[in-house]
């Protein structure tokens, strides 16, 4: 797809309701796709103590946000921001909250405002956005080694692990900065006694962690927030216009000396409001806990958010390198799960190829767009993962094995899109008594049909595991679709792979499939 050029610089806004805070950026971006902020704002909010601890959002908090965010759109007309040219994200404060949907309605009414409300892996890739902006001029080091990068929110910690620079994994865990003072005692004198808490917390999660890529190989250790950016301005350094660095042991031994601190204290050493000490000792004993598990001799605190990372999407268009490096990740991220099943890589990229090349030859007929090809890309890299289960039924053990995991880069709505795929890339077509391809909507249910049908022509197209065609050439002719095939060796296993799994194709799209 030709990428849109900004002719000029425009303002944008973003707004993020989070846990503790709701906050607002302006910026100016420019035709390149740099921004440059021009004003931002911050006021606290207990979201997260009302639904972390109770469920739902209290009607003052819900007052005191429609307030603030009133308060905010008065800022942005100050500007002279469109509706269009604002996005608003929510995170898990508002994701868990019970109440959502009228706290969503009602700033709707009140404001105009449309708030998108992110799932834990979107703010995975949007806060990774952020960072590789920030810190570009480190991507030939990260690509040499492995890296950690970590956010500790009010309601979650954000984890990417990559390795020689690829996405490797990535994960929402439900720790926050919130949730850990909720097992506080209100007489606590410090928070030297939370340590064992987060310890034995994240206990599991290392060692899922762990199974997946020892973490005593990373070397760069990546950590954002408010939190350890107050670190690195007490004990830190800052070596460039976007990051600071913190020596490990200077990092530890300041942790150590704050966590023997209350609240009070930590506001009268630090210099710092209440409502930024609160949550500071927390997320930085998280921080260190992770920190201790790796090799890294240092922090890396870039000076970017989830924020930022927005700022970025809303210049995608104008930065194709980064388009390019992000789509790279998704589709290492899916690989990485792949070979966590121990599938057929071979086989798996030969699909996906396969899918894409029909893919591309078919856009007139499927109208659908690139983050449609992406989706049909991780399918078929994972269309046969669910083998680690059983190879009977693997389609749909696939199905399940997708739509309980994360995959960098992917909602939540994704997944299911792609592990709907994958549960019909072989066997029966979807009928109404199959609940999973039923729950979604008519675009969606469409969207899986056309990509499932090509999915399978490629899937023919490599029957015998054994990557004989290497390229597909599609010809339309009437009411039919000639496959011309560039080949090794004598295809006839694929011809036959093809005509067995051409039914869904011929009913989706109404053309004859037929391999010269």
């Amino acid at each position: 797809m030709a990428s849109t050029k900004i002719s000029t610089p425009r303002l944008v806004g973003v707004i993020d309701i989070g846990s503790t805070a709701i906050r607002l950026v302006v910026a100016e971006i420019d035709p390149s796709g740099e921004w440059r902020r021009l004003d931002r704002a911050i006021r606290p909010v207990p979201l997260g103590k009302d639904v972390f601890l109770n469920g739902s959002i209290s009607r003052e908090t819900f007052q005191l946000c429609l307030r603030v965010l009133s308060g905010f759109l008065e800022l942005l007309q100050g500007w002279q921001i469109s509706q269009e040219n604002v996005r608003v994200i929510a995170t898990a404060a508002i994701r868990e909250a019970k109440n959502r949907d009228m706290f969503i309605d009602r700033v709707r009414m009140r404001t105009g405002f449309k708030v998108d409300v992110i799932e834990g892996i979107e703010e995975n890739h949007l806060t990774y956005l952020a960072v590789q902006h920030a810190i570009r001029d480190l991507k030939k080091d990260i690509a040499r080694t492995n890296t950690l990068i970590i956010e500790v929110g009010g309601g979650t910690t954000e984890l990417m692990l990559l390795q020689r620079g690829k996405m490797v994994s990535a994960h929402s865990l439900r720790i926050g900065t919130v949730r850990i003072q909720q097992h506080i005692s209100p007489n606590s004198e410090s928070y030297s006694h939370v340590e064992g808490y987060i310890r034995e917390h994240i206990r599991n999660t290392q060692e899922l962690l762990e199974a997946e890529f020892d973490l005593s190989r990373i070397k760069y250790f990546v950590t954002i927030g408010g939190d350890v950016r107050l670190a690195a301005e007490r004990v830190g350094k800052k070596v460039h216009e976007h990051y600071s660095i913190i020596k490990k042991n200077a990092f530890i031994e300041f942790v150590d000396r704050l966590k023997h601190c209350t609240v009070d204290e930590c506001v009268r050493l630090l210099q710092v409001t209440y409502n930024e000490a609160e949550g500071l000792v927390a997320a930085l004993l998280v921080v260190k806990y992770f920190l201790n598990a790796t090799a890294a001799e240092f922090l890396i605190v870039p000076d970017v958010s989830i924020r930022e990372g927005v700022l970025l999407s809303f210049a995608l268009d104008t930065s194709r390198a980064v388009g390019e490096q992000f789509y790279s990740q998704v589709v290492a991220s899916a690989i990485s799960l792949g070979r966590k099943y121990h599938f057929d890589e071979a086989h798996s990229l030969h699909v996906a190829r396969l899918s894409l090349q029909i893919f591309d030859q078919l856009q007139e007929e499927h109208g659908l767009d690139s983050h449609a090809r992406l989706l049909l890309e991780s399918a078929a890299i994972l269309h046969d993962i669910g083998n680690f289960i059983n190879t009977a039924k693997h389609h749909k053990h696939g199905q399940y094995i997708i739509a309980n995991s994360e995959m960098f880069g992917y909602s939540r709505g994704d997944l299911r899109i792609i592990s709907n795929i994958v549960r019909y890339h072989r066997k029966a077509l979807p009928v109404p008594s199959h609940p999973r391809f039923m729950i979604l909507g008519r675009e969606e249910r469409m969207l899986v049909l056309k990509l499932a049908s090509i999915l399978r022509l490629a899937d023919g197209l490599d029957r015998g595991h054994s990557q004989r065609i290497r390229k597909v050439h599609l010809e339309k002719r009437d009411e039919e679709i000639l496959l011309q095939v560039e080949y090794n060796g004598n295809p006839q296993v694929e011809r036959a792979g093809l005509r067995l799994k051409s039914e869904m194709f011929e009913e989706v799209f109404g053309y004859t499939v037929r391999m010269l």
